[in-house]
């Protein structure tokens, strides 16, 4: 694919002269997403950036490439396989960023850290024994790049790691992979579940009530999509104790309503979708990669696959 003319949704000029230096060979033009107009998808051949502007054409374009993991903005749009056009999202290290959110709170809660604060704020010298990694079992949910960097991590320090995909095919890192139809059988032996599905039509609403019911006083994280968890389930299983903490950087709607009663919950932890923040030169990087394959006829792992939705 021939790609000469390049519009980049933010003013990020500076940045691609620093990080792309080799751009002279085709044309870029640099705009506020706000700004874009109708003569600037005319002119171009690929669309870059976080999310598509307010007059954003399909038809126009051969090629789009999302700075971020997740794609539902772009792919809220129709007309896609009608077009033709090529939808790409960045891969970078993501996975990594992931695996240490939640390893620092899986870790805090198997050190007893809140236990030995509220200890020290009233004087008191009682002592208890930590848990190690070695000894739990994670159900991670999603077993694309992003579930198996965090497969990867917790195996690592000894856990047993269970994998949930839509096929139930085997990859590294994981003790078992089974289909996600198979999933609420195991839920109840788990001692923390991590979800990093992507939203599509099977995940919207994944984890319902019927879910959480057969969870045992458990650890939940969302790192993955906020429409994948219904809320108000969730409340269920935290008053009912199926589920002990609930850690959430994705959440339905965001920013996090004022009126959720969330906000207040003790066993929750609510963090503004920062787990895998997007560096700027991580993305540049990745678009830079992501031509050159286009432009050599070579495969693109970060290709979105519109029948999954991922």
């Amino acid at each position: 694919m021939n790609i000469h003319n390049i519009l980049i949704a933010g003013e990020y000029q500076r940045e691609f002269e620093t990080l792309f230096p080799n751009r002279k060979q085709r044309k870029f033009r640099f705009l506020p997403v706000e700004e874009i107009k109708e003569q600037d998808l005319d002119w171009a051949d690929a669309y870059v950036g976080f999310k598509p502007c307010p007059n954003f054409q399909l038809s126009k374009l051969k090629w789009v490439h999302s700075f971020n993991a997740g794609v539902n903005n772009y792919l809220d749009l129709p007309g896609w396989k009608e077009n033709q056009v090529i939808l790409t999202r960045t891969i970078c290290s993501f996975g990594e960023r992931i695996s240490e959110y939640c390893l620092s709170f899986i870790l805090k809660d198997l050190q007893h850290h809140s236990q030995f604060q509220n200890q020290q704020q009233r004087k008191k010298w009682i002592q208890s024994t930590p848990k190690m990694l070695k000894d739990i079992t994670i159900m991670i949910f999603g077993t694309g790049a992003i579930g198996q960097e965090v497969a990867r991590t917790f195996t690592h320090f000894g856990s047993t790691v269970i994998g949930i995909s839509e096929s139930g095919k085997q990859k590294d890192s994981f003790h078992q992979i089974v289909p996600i139809g198979s999933a609420s059988s195991l839920i109840g032996e788990v001692d923390w579940i991590i979800s990093t599905l992507p939203l599509t039509q099977n995940t919207n609403k994944l984890f319902t009530e019927e879910y959480f019911s057969r969870m045992k006083s458990v650890g939940f994280i969302n790192v993955g999509r906020g429409a994948t968890v219904d809320e108000k389930a969730l409340i269920g299983a935290l008053d009912s104790g199926n589920i002990h903490t609930a850690i959430l950087d994705v959440v339905e709607v965001e920013p996090l309503p004022e009126h959720s009663t969330l906000w207040q919950r003790k066993e929750v932890v609510i963090t503004p979708h920062i787990s895998a923040v997007t560096e700027l030169n991580e993305a540049i990087d990745c678009f830079a990669q992501t031509l050159h394959a286009l432009e050599t006829n070579q495969p693109l792992p970060n290709q979105v696959n519109f029948d999954k939705g991922y």
